[in-house]
Order: structure tokens, then sequence, then C-alpha cells
């Protein structure tokens, strides 16, 4: 059986209403909430397996959870590259 290619099989978070409002922020603030929510990633990764290394199975179950979900919602609301351009360009053009 193969897995759907849709968006939002893929990426749960998409289907939530509340990722429509973050995707109507500027591309700037997105960026911004993409990055914190990638650091965020990164560290509950590592206690992740930190927790699992130790033994704590429910706490390392707990701190993957976060890491899904960051990563995900990270996914979701980073603006594209394109995005990032079209908005330089509408800034310099106002000034």
């Amino acid at each position: 059986m193969n897995r759907s290619s849709r968006p939002e099989v893929r990426n749960p978070i998409l289907a939530l209403p509340a990722t429509a409002r973050l995707l109507d922020l500027p591309p700037e603030v997105r960026l911004i909430l993409a990055q914190v929510l990638r650091d965020l990633y990164q560290d509950a990764k590592v206690r992740a397996d930190k927790s699992w290394a130790s033994k704590k199975g429910p706490l390392a179950v707990y701190w993957k959870a976060v890491a899904v979900y960051a990563l995900h919602i990270s996914r979701a609301v980073r603006p594209t590259r394109a995005e990032l351009r079209s908005r330089v360009v509408d800034l310099k053009v106002a000034a």
C-alpha cells in the first residue's frame, strides 16, 4: 500500500484551521517562527535520545512527540524562497 503524497497527509498540521492563520503572517515572521521551532526540534530530539539512553521511556516518548510536532509546524509555516524574494523586492520599491 502506497502512502498518499498529498501534503496534508504527509504533514497533518496543514489540515488544522490554526495553520491557515499562521500562514497569514508576513514571511519574515514565519521565517523566524520556523527557525525557533527548528531549534526546539533539535533540542527535543537530543532530550529524547538522552532519556531513552537513561531508560526513561515515557520521558523519551514525550520529547520525541515534541520534536515531531515542532518539525511539522516549522515545515508548515516556513515561507518559500519566492515569498521571501518578493517581500524584499516589495520593501525596496517602497523605500
